[in-house]
């Protein structure tokens, strides 16, 4: 079966001063699919989209997009491409329909086609109802969504979505994610960084985990799982007082190290001995730890990335010069 890559890159480079902020980044995305791309803080997520929607110009290596190269046919690059950022980029003081009103303008629609496509836009993102309101009073989830929509005024190729969710709610999140099922169901390819591994095994078809510049793992949620080579054992604690007792049980009998998950009530450790587990959680009874729940099975994205990385993605990093460029 022919695959056809939406973009191909090769040994993708960027320096900033000493800092090698992208260090030979290879890619190959298909067409109509949701690519994510996986990462923390400064890994160079945000530089490599840059260079992809020819925002930036690479140091070294080769990419295309839709086959016109980066760097030699950006124009034609540019004619296919949306990125929207990991900030809001509309304008505060306007309302949401002159807002989309004036990028349809900008993008050479009549007034009456603007109007029609601005409409059309807010009622597909539950905006209609704050159509006529200043951009400023918009919640964070409705911002986002606002910026979304600017991106597709014209429904580009390929949508770059620099963390698209950071810092919205639940209930935000998911609209935003049913955003990015109906635009690939239309067509469009997307480019996903995330710091969010939920949000990657969610929407991603294939994800590619970068790390200090670097692809270190790419393939479906299900084969990243598998790579790691063994289940995982997650218990969650009724009591969150005995969190220390468990997690000193837990480590000696299966004589592996538990990770605390960030609600702080939940263990969890890679094994996959079923003998040494069903021992644990006895002695877990045995020692009047009670649990709410607990289940073995194939590990998280969450595992896999502190499997590949040797620290947990939730790890806060301070921003590297390039991802703030």
């Amino acid at each position: 079966m022919i695959v056809i890559l939406a973009v191909e890159a090769v040994g993708l480079v960027k320096v900033f001063d000493n800092n090698r902020a992208v260090d030979g980044v290879d890619l190959g995305i298909p067409r109509g699919t949701v690519y994510g791309f996986l990462g923390p803080n400064g890994a160079g997520k945000t530089t490599t989209i840059r260079m992809l929607a020819t925002l930036l110009r690479p140091d070294g290596g080769h990419a295309s997009v839709f086959g016109h190269d980066i760097v030699r046919e950006s124009d034609a690059v540019r004619s296919r491409v949306s990125l929207t950022g990991q900030f809001a980029s509309v304008d505060e003081d306007l309302s949401g329909i002159e807002n989309l009103v004036l990028i349809a303008r900008l993008l050479g629609y009549s007034w009456k086609q603007a109007k029609t496509r601005a409409y059309d836009l807010l009622q597909a993102f539950d905006l209609s109802e704050a159509a006529e309101q200043q951009v400023k009073k918009y919640s964070g989830g409705m911002r986002r969504r606002l910026d979304i929509a600017a991106s597709i005024v014209v429904t580009p190729d390929l949508l770059f979505l620099d963390e698209p969710t950071t810092g919205l709610d639940p209930r935000s999140r998911n609209q935003v994610w049913d955003i990015v099922r109906a635009l690939v169901d239309s067509g469009t390819t997307v480019l996903l960084t995330t710091q969010y591994l939920e949000e990657a095994d969610q929407l991603a078809d294939r994800i590619a985990v970068i790390d200090q510049g670097k692809v270190i793992a790419e393939g479906t949620s299900s084969e990243l799982k598998a790579s790691v080579g063994s289940g995982t054992l997650t218990v969650r604690l009724h009591d969150p007082e005995c969190l220390d007792k468990a997690r000193l049980i837990l480590s000696q009998v299966l004589e592996v190290s538990v990770q605390l998950k960030p609600d702080l009530t939940t263990l969890s450790a890679r094994t996959s001995d079923t003998a040494s587990v069903a021992y644990a959680l006895g002695e877990l009874n045995r020692s009047g730890i009670a649990l709410t729940d607990f289940s073995l099975g194939q590990p998280s994205l969450d595992e896999v990335f502190l499997a590949l990385t040797g620290r947990p993605a939730e790890e806060k990093q301070h921003p590297a010069k390039e991802e703030t460029a």
